[in-house]
């Protein structure tokens, strides 16, 4: 997979799947807000895991933003779909991994923060993948990596809908790939041990220990996922079962259930 562009890279999922390609040495392309904390991030992965890392700050609900990271996956290229010699690294993996949930119903919350939602997690998505499957088809390989979530079948607000798009559009990108060399991965984590609910202001104290995740499960699934092709995946065995009775479960069943949960 070469070089891995990694979004959201600075925490959680994100900062997990940065050690985890570091270890199977992957160069690696961080894009998050911060440029303090990429920084860091970049100098501890370079020390320890002793890979290439290069810097790249956005905020991914800004066009401009957006934009730069698009022409770092496109890159300059050849007629022949290489590199100049001398140039970037072309990136072999991308991994649309930023985002975050609301914690607000719908209607409770401000409309602006509902449009910045929608920008990280479904237009920049739309964008950088885009922009990433073009560049790879032109070198005949390469991966794309969307993490997704088993919210997508809940109905569970707005961050279920951004979710249940980016399923619905990696399996279309995976078909339209097909026999280039070039594949579309979808991971739906459930409930992981990560910063996520904490800063969407959701308190799931009283979730059981056993309903968790570790991110260290969820991006070996993922990885493991990509490097083998596969569409699809969903870590840990509970919420493959999880999935498949909410898939399974007659709709009205499901949104009376999603009635009593806090939306994310």
């Amino acid at each position: 997979m070469g070089t891995a562009l990694v979004t959201g890279a600075t925490s959680g999922l994100g900062e997990e799947f940065c050690w985890q390609l570091a270890a199977a040495r992957h160069d690696l392309v961080v894009v998050a807000r911060t440029k303090d904390r990429l920084e860091e991030l970049a100098t501890r992965l370079r020390q320890i895991a002793g890979v290439g890392v290069e810097v790249l700050p956005a905020d991914l609900s800004d066009a401009t933003d957006v934009a730069r990271v698009a022409q770092r996956l496109s890159g300059p290229a050849s007629p022949g779909g290489l590199p100049p010699a001398g140039g970037p690294a072309p990136i072999g993996l991308l991994v649309n991994n930023a985002g975050f949930g609301l914690g607000r119903p719908f209607l409770a919350d401000d409309l602006a923060s509902e449009q910045k939602a929608l920008d990280v997690m479904v237009r920049a998505v739309m964008v950088l993948s885009h922009a990433a499957a073009r560049s790879m088809v032109a070198r005949g390989r390469g991966a794309v990596l969307n993490v997704g979530s088993v919210a997508a079948d809940t109905g569970m607000g707005t961050y279920s809908a951004h979710k249940a798009w980016v399923r619905t559009f990696t399996e279309g990108l995976s078909e339209e790939l097909r026999g280039s060399g070039v594949t579309a991965t979808v991971v739906s984590p459930g409930l992981t041990h990560t910063h996520f609910h904490e800063a969407a202001g959701l308190d799931v104290s009283a979730t059981p220990g056993w309903a968790w995740a570790t991110p260290e499960q969820v991006v070996s699934a993922a990885l493991d996922a990509v490097r083998h092709g596969r569409t699809l995946v969903t870590p840990t065995p509970l919420y493959k079962v999880t999935t498949a009775v909410t898939r399974l479960a007659p709709r009205c069943v499901v949104r009376a259930v999603v009635r009593r949960l806090p939306h994310t």
